[in-house]
């Protein structure tokens, strides 16, 4: 007797549309969350090492309260404290997408600031020294070397968001995890999606550390 002879996987076909509505979610949040995290990380980045510092302290200290608090406790309280702030309900889909993308700032932060410590002081002088200002040498000379170098493990990163995802469950979010709850009890078929579910996200996210570890290898025989 097999140990398959319990399952029933013929309710995955009827539940494949549902599925995919949540894997949608699953991945607009992952995208969304990715860009806007990259975006106000480097930011971020950019004043960590300010000389100002009233702006370096504050950066820092976003940073290191995102990174000390668990990414759970992070959505619950997004969920909950900011529409009693605000007066008005976000929705569990715009809630999710503000905490990804506050919370995964903190992380994308701490890896443009590698990256652009890792370009040589010598290439912000070239810059300062044919009339670059500021802006000017960090826009054209540091910050696209800065993604260069740091890009495979920001796309590690995201695939790490990616899975993360999943927490929103805890909110109600319809991503991937909670279609295969609602489809599974619509079923009586709980494990049997559950087991389906977890084989999407190992597929994912597989195939993505793999394309990630190609690019880094192509990225070390240009440098």
């Amino acid at each position: 007797m097999s140990m398959f002879d319990n399952f029933d996987f013929s309710v995955l076909a009827p539940s494949l549309p549902f599925l995919w509505s949540g894997l949608l979610f699953t991945a607009k949040l992952t995208l969304i969350a990715m860009a806007g995290g990259i975006f106000l990380g480097t930011l971020l980045a950019l004043a960590r090492l300010s000389a100002i510092t009233p702006l370096a302290l504050a950066a820092t200290w976003y940073v290191n309260v995102m990174r000390s608090i668990p990414l759970l406790m992070v959505i619950l309280w997004f969920f909950l404290v900011i529409p009693l702030i605000t007066g008005q309900p976000m929705g569990a889909e715009n809630s999710a997408i503000l905490t990804f993308t506050a919370f995964e700032a903190a992380y994308y932060s701490e890896i443009m600031r590698a990256g652009i410590q890792s370009v040589p002081r010598g290439q912000v002088w070239a810059g300062q020294a044919l009339g670059m200002n500021y802006r000017q040498t960090m826009s054209y000379i540091v910050l696209p070397q800065a993604f260069r170098n740091m890009l495979p493990v920001l796309l590690t990163q995201t695939i790490i968001l990616f899975q993360d995802t999943s927490l929103v469950y805890a909110i109600g979010a319809k991503d991937l995890l909670k279609a295969a709850e609602v489809a599974g009890k619509n079923y009586n078929r709980p494990v049997e999606m559950y087991l389906f579910v977890a084989l999407i996200y190992f597929v994912i996210c597989f195939s993505l550390s793999r394309l990630v570890k190609h690019l880094q290898a192509r990225i070390a025989i240009i440098r």
